[in-house]
């Protein structure tokens, strides 16, 4: 028998708390700013998908933070907004307990967007 598909709603359920509480917030946000994406788990974490299926973004829960990852290019293309966040080379942390800056995540996924139907920029 073969096991149960990995969703996003089951990557959450993996979590309690505030990181539950983040990752949901993440999740509605991602749909409400790309409702086009697909869904999808990749290298265990929740992702959104381009329907050509170039990845646009995915997220992922640690022990005391959630992450966002995007291209190194759109990431930078917002370093002198993200000075309060820690970040990578495409990632972006999100600290538990603090709320997330959803304007400024919303501007990023869609400059991600844009980023690869105008430009073919591709997953990093």
């Amino acid at each position: 028998m073969s096991k149960p598909r990995k969703t996003i709603d089951t990557y959450r359920e993996g979590f309690d708390g505030q990181a539950h509480e983040l990752l949901g917030q993440l999740h509605a946000l991602a749909r409400e700013a790309v409702p086009e994406a697909n869904e999808a788990i990749k290298w265990g974490h929740p992702a959104w998908v381009h329907p050509s299926g170039t990845i646009f973004f995915v997220i992922s829960g640690h022990a005391k933070h959630a992450n966002i990852t995007f291209t190194p290019s759109t990431r930078e293309a917002f370093d002198a907004e993200l000075g309060a966040f820690e970040t990578g080379k495409g990632t972006v942390k999100l600290p538990y307990g603090t709320p997330i800056p959803r304007n400024l995540l919303h501007r990023m996924i869609a400059h991600c967007v844009r980023e690869h139907e105008d430009n073919g920029v591709p997953w990093m």
